[in-house]
């Protein structure tokens, strides 16, 4: 796809879904020796979240992980559905377009695994990290 029909699909979009590790987490978790598991995210990606909000854009977390404190922090952020512990992405996918009313021709969807494979091809702009696995890329 050229730089200029991107350009031109990046206009209908109105809602953003991101996977969690490797997209807003640099995908490294550190283990505890008593099993807890960290993630970190950057607080630049919360503000971006934030400012995407506030400009009315519809926001979805897709996330094979079950982490607690991630959904704590994506909902303090005011992001509008998180989804944990999703290993099937697309139904979770088609439940946020109809719960807002959204097509998918209207998302941005960015993922960096081979599960987030089967949403990209339903999205209407799909994106990866640079670090993403091959086959994302």
């Amino acid at each position: 796809m050229s730089k200029k029909n991107y350009k031109i699909l990046l206009n209908d979009i109105n809602a953003f879904i991101f996977d969690v590790d490797g997209v807003l987490t640099n995908g490294k978790i550190m283990v505890t020796t008593e099993g807890e598991m960290y993630r970190m995210m950057d607080t630049k990606d919360g503000f971006a979240l934030r400012y995407a909000l506030n400009k009315g854009f519809k926001i979805g977390i897709i996330s094979g992980g079950t982490n607690q404190g991630v959904k704590n922090r994506l909902e303090l952020l005011g992001v509008d559905k998180v989804y944990l512990g999703i290993h099937e992405k697309k139904t979770a996918f088609k439940d946020f377009l109809g719960q807002f009313k959204i097509n998918p021709d209207q998302v941005l969807y960015m993922g960096d695994d081979v599960p987030d494979l089967p949403v990209m091809e339903l999205a209407g702009v799909s994106t990866c990290p640079n670090d993403s696995a091959s086959d994302v890329k």
